[in-house]
């Protein structure tokens, strides 16, 4: 489900946008996010549930309807008569006759903004980390009777995975993957993990940190632009998809072959992924962060 990232620094930095521009972002943003939420409708619709991409859509609360929305993010003033449409959503308001996102709903939505950009910027500080190979998907289930995922067999078994975890440490840096592990594997892992501890734990190697940045675009939402919202659901979804190969999960019948981290050429394999997950995510990470920064000293006028 890769995508191309269109975002850019003119998207948080522009000032007035002619109606006939604005209107083909919207468009452009229409037909992406199409790609997303068509499928999901159309298995929702035949009560047809998918063990990899309801997670999009589940896990990330961002709705089908709020992700077809598009939004120029703060700092872009609409021109034309079509803008008036935006008056009806939170957040906006008229300027010299344009449209915009107000400074009073960025200061409402500033404790969002700079617990982002701590946690962004903290996360690009660290060196990356490629050692935990996938491991917290099969740390969910160790020693655990109960099936996490009931239409989804373990692809070795429940002895055979809770072996696999025996192998290896568990490396975890995450703190919302961690908080699913069964409670015997929480004492494997390398650290106790805790929400408040997650600005000084998080790195950018963990596939699950790349993932989130999908989650901060939205929250963020209507202050950054859509375009990043989408940067981020297209990353989201390839990393999903890694992860979910590397999991203990039998998923060829939906098409994904395994990633066998349980071999050395499989932890290989999923290195080599998890790399390219936090290379794509690094400019994706630090262009949310720049529209922290945006924010902020917009808030404190400046």
């Amino acid at each position: 489900m890769s995508d191309v990232a269109v975002w850019d620094r003119a998207v948080v930095d522009s000032t007035v946008l002619p109606e006939s521009e604005w209107t083909q972002r919207e468009e452009r943003h229409a037909v992406r996010a199409e790609r997303f939420v068509g499928p999901h409708r159309d298995r929702a619709s035949r009560g047809e549930p998918h063990p990899v991409w309801d997670f999009l859509f589940t896990y990330y609360s961002l709705r089908p309807r709020q992700l077809r929305r598009w939004h120029p993010g703060y700092g872009a003033r609409l021109a034309g008569p079509a803008a008036a449409k935006f008056l009806g959503r939170t957040g906006y308001g008229s300027v010299d006759g344009t449209v915009t996102v107000t400074r009073e709903h960025v200061l409402t939505r500033l404790p969002t903004v700079e617990f982002v950009h701590e946690l962004l910027r903290a996360t690009a500080a660290r060196p990356a980390r490629l050692n935990c190979f996938g491991l917290h998907e099969w740390a969910m289930v160790y020693r655990d009777p109960l099936p996490r995922h009931e239409r989804v067999p373990l692809r070795l078994g429940a002895t055979g995975t809770d072996a696999v975890v025996e192998s290896m440490p568990l490396r975890c840096s995450h703190f919302d993957a961690y908080r699913f592990f069964t409670e015997p594997a929480t004492g494997r892992n390398a650290e106790r993990l805790t929400r408040d501890a997650q600005v000084a734990t998080e790195q950018p190697g963990c596939i699950h940190a790349s993932m989130d940045l999908y989650k901060w675009a939205y929250k963020l939402g209507p202050l950054v632009a859509s375009e990043l919202v989408m940067d981020g659901l297209a990353l989201a979804a390839d990393a999903r998809e890694i992860d979910m190969r590397a999991s203990p999960y039998e998923l060829t019948d939906y098409g994904f072959e395994p990633i066998a981290i349980e071999t050395p050429a499989g932890r290989a394999e999923y290195v080599r992924a998890q790399q390219a997950i936090a290379d794509r995510a690094a400019p994706l990470r630090a262009a949310l962060a720049d529209a922290c920064d945006l924010l902020r000293r917009a808030a404190h006028g400046g």
